[in-house]
């Protein structure tokens, strides 16, 4: 039997939890934010949105049906620390490949049990997003050294650590996608194959003309990590490509798109993390149930683009189109991963936008 090894989480306020260490042991900091999922714990793992940030997850009962690889959505987790409420330390289920603990360990992932995590949620929705540090050694650790290592914390990399290093395509014998990936799941990658679509895949840092190059029927920005302030390189390649090639967006790429067309974007209190967040379509007035993961949104909508979607929860916006070029792109994630499916009906609405190569309204 495994010894219990003491662990704490301290956040930036102060506010200290105390738990249990398990994955891999070593002392971590990262941004705290909270997921509301009830399922679907590996995708959210292996999301490279999540990089340099410590996820804690409301539902109580973490790792019940296992790990297996199938369900990645990426090479492995970028998050920095995984706080629960309880881990299953016998998972039951036909495809388990290995339990949570030794998935967390294998990828290098310091993970804490036995934390309120409704307390510490609440504190994270009053208070708003902030640093914190899993460590076994929190008795130790002086004010100074926790305060250094706050500062220590750098997120503007993340985008370039998530992407891939080099370009490849995936054959397919409809619309050719340019699909720039910031860190992008693969569930993206799934719902376009499934329809055909040829993808040319491209390294985030890409320049324009080393996109247009392959004269692609659109361009697709996909998902990513931290702050679209960060890459200014990457706006600018949006630009440069807005008016030449239709273009469309999830997530990162909505904020991207809205930044490069005039707008703005600003960070949010404490993010939209889940699989239950409610949008409207303000076209059809139908409201969809989405899976969302971001902390920054956008706002001050430039001239010539309108909100396609709001949030129903906060009215934040939750996509964004051009009234006279073939632009488009959401907030949220069609390609669900994990769920719920309710949206993936808009990559058929991406490619119709493709196929008028006009006005997308």
């Amino acid at each position: 039997m495994e010894k219990t090894i003491k662990a704490e989480l301290i956040l930036e306020n102060g506010v200290r939890f105390k738990g249990k260490a398990f994955g891999y042991i070593k002392e971590t900091v990262g941004e705290v934010v909270f997921n509301t999922g009830m399922t679907g714990y590996e995708e959210l793992l292996t999301d490279p949105s999540y990089a340099g940030q410590i996820v804690t997850m409301t539902y109580p009962l973490i790792g019940n049906y296992g790990i297996n690889l199938d369900d990645m959505e990426s090479d492995g987790p970028r998050l920095k620390g995984f706080v629960v409420r309880e881990k299953c330390d016998y998972p039951n289920n036909w495809r388990c490949e290995m339990d949570i603990d030794g998935f967390l360990k294998q990828n290098k992932i310091m993970g804490i049990e036995g934390v309120d995590t409704r307390a510490l949620t609440k504190i994270l929705r009053d208070n708003g997003t902030m640093k914190g540090i899993i460590t076994t050694r929190g008795k130790d650790l002086s004010d100074k050294q926790i305060e250094l290592k706050f500062e220590s914390l750098n997120n503007r990399n993340v985008i370039r650590e998530c992407t891939i290093k080099e370009k490849y395509e995936i054959p397919g014998k409809g619309i050719h996608i340019a699909f720039v990936d910031m860190g992008a799941k693969r569930g993206l990658l799934r719902d376009f194959k499934a329809r055909g679509c040829k993808l040319t895949v491209f390294p985030a840092f890409s320049t324009a003309e080393e996109i247009l190059a392959v004269n692609p029927d659109a361009v697709f920005l996909s998902n990513g990590p931290g702050d679209p302030k960060d890459v200014p390189e990457i706006i600018e390649t949006v630009k440069q490509i807005v008016g030449k090639k239709p273009i469309l967006g999830v997530c990162m790429g909505n904020q991207l798109i809205n930044l490069a067309l005039g707008g703005d974007t600003k960070k949010m209190k404490f993010g939209h993390h889940g699989g239950n967040h409610p949008v409207r379509d303000l076209k059809t007035g139908r409201v969809y149930i989405t899976s969302q993961n971001h902390e920054y949104v956008v706002c001050d909508l430039p001239e010539g683009v309108e909100a396609a979607f709001v949030n129903i929860n906060d009215d934040t916006i939750e996509g964004i189109r051009h009234k006279t070029l073939p632009i488009f792109s959401v907030q949220f994630h069609p390609e669900a991963s994990p769920g719920p499916l309710d949206s993936g009906f808009l990559f058929d609405r991406f490619l119709e936008v493709v196929e008028r190569g006009g006005d997308n309204a």
